[in-house]
């Protein structure tokens, strides 16, 4: 099973925007594959980001090395080009290759106002989201994609919230968090254009309903007791770990043939149908079938069939 075994052994990954999250369960699980991961972020000790919480870069390579890969943490802000530089500079004088990229960088959780219109939401947040969301991604790819195309095989994931099949039909919570994660979803199939002939693959890729630290803290939960907020949001019972989308990632590292997937939108739960992971738990959440098939439609919690 993908994230159990040492599949990724030798190859060098960049999880950008590694804190916490799906970068941090990412992370962990190319780790436990057996790669070395750079895990890059704002928050370190000492110094958090303007989130305020409590993870740290450090945390996350101590993870991913205690999980039997190698964690080295960076300290980078991905709007400052500069630093982004550095980082790559770094990789490549410590390895000499970069085989992995993973495109995380978010940062807008508490920037976006849900279901306010543009000329209500607060335009500096809105444009600060955008900039998280969209800005970062493309420096990143800008000074990491040289290194990457060194050798054949490279594989980049541009990490988002939704399938292009389910983001161009709905309104995606305000304009601002709409257009971020649709951004996203492009900067995937133009990549995958880019990319492709020169021997490298690019896809889009998004969790289910993420399990993510600060999910379990707006709900008051903990991983270990999550299923006591299906009172009050019975659809949370789709949810999934980090670590799902984590397995997927690692899943798609380690194949062969993983150019078939190039330019392409992907999510955890379709990836396990593929590659036979599971969650932590054993199950197989298939969150966004569930989204269109049961949430959407109003109907009642039911996640027979979906996990």
């Amino acid at each position: 099973m993908p994230g159990t075994e040492r599949t990724l052994e030798g190859r060098v990954a960049l999880v950008a925007g590694a804190t916490r999250g799906a970068g941090r369960g990412i992370a962990v699980q190319l780790g436990a594959s057996g790669a070395t991961v750079y895990v890059s972020g704002r928050s370190t000790a000492g110094r958090p980001s303007e989130y305020g919480r409590p993870e740290t870069i450090e945390e996350t390579a101590a993870l991913v090395t205690a999980a039997g890969g190698r964690g080295v943490p960076v300290v980078a802000d991905h709007l400052v080009p500069e630093q982004v530089e550095a980082l790559v500079a770094r990789i490549e004088a410590e390895q000499g290759r970069l085989d992995l990229l993973v495109n995380d960088v978010w940062g807008g959780e508490q920037l976006f106002e849900w279901e306010s219109p543009v000329w209500e939401h607060d335009l500096d947040r809105g444009l600060r989201l955008l900039r998280l969301a969209i800005d970062t991604h493309a420096v990143t790819s800008h000074f990491a994609l040289p290194l990457l195309l060194r050798e054949p095989g490279g594989l980049v994931v541009e990490m988002t919230d939704g399938t292009a099949e389910y983001n161009a039909t709905r309104y995606r919570n305000s304009f601002f968090y709409d257009i971020a994660k649709s951004a996203v979803l492009r900067m995937a199939f133009a990549l995958g254009h880019e990319l492709g002939p020169r021997g490298a693959t690019a896809v889009a890729l998004t969790p289910g309903w993420m399990r993510s630290e600060m999910m379990l803290d707006a709900f008051g939960v903990t991983e270990a007791n999550w299923r006591d907020a299906l009172k009050e949001v019975p659809h949370f019972a789709i949810s999934e770990t980090p670590s799902y989308v984590g397995r997927a990632v690692a899943a798609l590292a380690a194949d062969p043939e993983v150019s078939r997937w190039n330019g392409q939108s992907l999510s955890s739960g379709q990836l396990a149908g593929v590659y036979g992971f599971t969650d932590l738990d054993g199950s197989r959440p298939d969150a966004w079938r569930y989204m269109v098939e049961v949430q959407d439609p109003g109907r009642p919690a039911d996640t027979t069939g979906y996990r």
